[in-house]
């Protein structure tokens, strides 16, 4: 292998030196719990005949005798969600494919599921985040039972994958395998999707025009095509050596997806502590995994939401990362990809061209990855991921990936970049602390200094929009947005409306302490600012016509006010009662009040 990177070594080291203490105390968890007896060997025989109760015959002689695996299928299963639609038969798959190597599984949980996509722009889009850590929770309490080996994980959406491995992480003794349910099949191309919505946003589509094309885009079961967070999670799940290799983006109700599924549950017995392979999560996912993560992330232009996930999954594990981190490595590593919205494929496509396994090849060849890591699939580290499915007369086998490109208007080489740095920026100044995405903008986009339009909600700078009120140079600040505020929402209905004006040629951007959305598209956002604005961030000090300087090159990120006169300033809150009740929102106060800032994962789950 050629030696690594020096700046992801000296992050991963870093890294490795800042969670000494951290990390050390969640493996002698772990591994306390790892050197002891199988899970079931600590029971009660009345707490084993409840656990067991309902099991078919066959599998009750199978768990009475306590020798075999058995399995715990953790399952985010809803028909209302496309993505997670293809599971609801994936348990009865799962327990035909452990019954024939002599283990059993049983349903442990489920966990709730809800899509982004449905609730933007609306009320239930302020419990989204906060999801993802009632998934970690819903997770905990289906393996807390104790009666488990290991745990298959199905799940695929933006806060589903990162609360599932949170939740298994917490019982990082046991082995986990993610099995994803793929990608749907291609729809209308992407820029006649965003071109309708534009329409739309100007008055130009009706409402039936816009139904239309979004259902001719969203239109049959699968991820959703273009490389948000959904599809940005099954990235990470790959790269982290958590799926079956080449397993992300392959379409549900295909033969080789119903493969991939009963390999992944084989799979998950042989690496139990039953077997010869013990794979426990809690060493698997270690610094060089988490660095790896964020290599992915940056060379594939991923989601900005991972700029919280992958913190708050890391933390999990004892490990401490922060946005330093991703703004260092995002300098080093190179733009491999050119997937909707930094391109107009979609994720079909990349798979096509090339996808994952090459992805992987470039970055290990190149020395941005670590190989040297534990995967589910075996001991040959990272590169196992070079590898590609195939059926072999029925058969699923796996065979060497792309090792070029179908199409370098899709994926490229590391030699032969989209652009030398992985697209994603720390933003800091007097404003606080943020990240940009600038794999979409075009570089006479990422500086601009304008005055300020402050709002304190998205619809009031729709209103705006259609009263003609932003027909000119302006950055929008969208104050109170954060975790605390009011479970800091995707303000993604901003984008056909920002996108408008920077095509009518006004120098337009946007400021938030809230985020924007998995799709971050070619209007320059400074978003996840922090502190935000209820934590007296100085984000809730900027007054509408206060110049604003946006550098997405130079990091820089300022209200451009005298400095006497802004230490000055005192700031009186928006009135944010109408964001804590209805649609369920008054049930997660004690969320608001005790999540972690965005840099810090805005993580509700831990006592800091």
């Amino acid at each position: 292998m050629p030696s690594l990177n020096t700046a992801v070594d000296d992050v991963t080291q870093r890294i490795i030196e800042r969670s000494r203490t951290t990390r050390k105390a969640y493996l002698d968890r772990v591994n306390k719990l790892a050197d002891g007896p199988p899970n079931r060997g600590i029971m009660g025989c009345t707490n084993i005949a409840h656990a067991f109760a309902a099991a078919p015959s066959n599998d009750k002689l199978v768990l009475h005798a306590e020798r075999a695996p058995n399995l715990a299928i953790v399952t985010s299963y809803n028909d209302m969600l496309s993505a997670h639609q293809p599971y609801e038969y994936a348990p009865e798959k799962i327990r035909d494919a452990v019954r024939a190597v002599g283990a059993t599984a049983q349903v442990a949980g489920g966990t709730p599921a809800m899509c982004d996509g449905v609730t933007q722009g609306q009320p239930g889009m302020e419990l989204s985040l906060f999801s993802r850590d009632v998934i970690a929770m819903s997770t905990a309490i289906a393996l807390s039972h104790n009666v488990f080996d290991a745990g298959v994980y199905l799940g695929v959406c933006d806060k589903i994958v990162p609360g599932l491995l949170m939740g298994a992480l917490a019982f990082g003794h046991m082995p986990a395998v993610f099995i994803p349910a793929g990608p749907m099949t291609t729809g209308i191309p992407n820029k006649d999707k965003a071109r309708t919505r534009q329409l739309f946003a100007e008055g130009k589509a009706t409402r039936e025009d816009l139904l239309k094309s979004e259902s001719a885009s969203y239109h049959g079961p699968g991820t959703c095509t273009f490389y948000g967070t959904a599809n940005s999670n099954q990235m990470l799940m790959e790269i982290m050596g958590l799926h079956m290799p080449g397993a992300a983006f392959i379409n549900p109700g295909t033969d080789i997806r119903s493969a991939l599924t009963i390999a992944a549950a084989q799979r998950a017995v042989s690496i139990t502590a039953r077997g010869k392979e013990y794979t426990p999560l809690g060493r698997m996912v270690d610094e060089k995994a988490i660095v790896n993560a964020i290599v992915g992330l940056l060379a594939t232009g991923g989601s900005t939401n991972h700029t919280l996930h992958i913190v708050a999954i890391a933390k999990t594990a004892g490990i401490i990362i922060n946005w330093n981190d991703f703004d260092d490595l995002s300098r080093a590593v190179p733009l491999l990809t050119h997937v909707y919205p930094s391109g107009q494929a979609d994720v079909n496509q990349f798979h096509a061209a090339g996808g994952m396994s090459l992805v992987i090849r470039e970055l290990l060849d190149a020395g941005f990855a670590h190989n040297d890591v534990q995967t589910i699939a075996g001991s040959s580290g990272l590169y196992q991921y070079t590898t590609e499915p195939w059926l072999n007369d029925g058969e699923l086998e796996w065979r060497d990936g792309q090792k070029s490109s179908v199409d370098d208007s899709i994926v490229r080489s590391a030699a032969n970049p989209f652009q030398a740095d992985g697209g994603l920026r720390l933003m800091s100044g007097n404003l606080g602390r943020a990240v940009i995405k600038t794999s979409a903008v075009k570089t006479d986009h990422r500086i601009i200094e304008a005055p300020a339009i402050v709002f304190y909600s998205q619809d009031a700078l729709r209103v705006a929009f259609e009263n003609g009120e932003l027909e000119k140079d302006f950055i929008a600040v969208i104050a109170y947005q954060g975790p605390r505020a009011n479970g800091m929402p995707e303000l993604h209905k901003l984008t056909p409306i920002l996108g408008v004006l920077l095509d009518r040629g006004f120098k337009v951007a946007l400021v938030t302490d809230g985020r924007m959305s998995g799709a971050s598209g070619k209007v320059p956002a400074a978003i996840h600012v922090s502190p935000e604005c209820l934590l007296d961030g100085p984000l809730a000090k900027v007054k509408t016509g206060d110049m604003i300087q946006m550098n997405a090159e130079t990091g820089e990120l300022n209200a451009l006010v005298d400095e006497a006169e802004w230490n000055s300033r005192t700031v009186v809150a928006p009135d944010l009662s109408r964001k804590t009740v209805n649609m369920g929102r008054e049930l997660f106060s004690a969320f608001r009040h005790h999540v972690s800032s965005a840099e810090l994962g805005a993580v509700c789950v831990f006592d800091d």
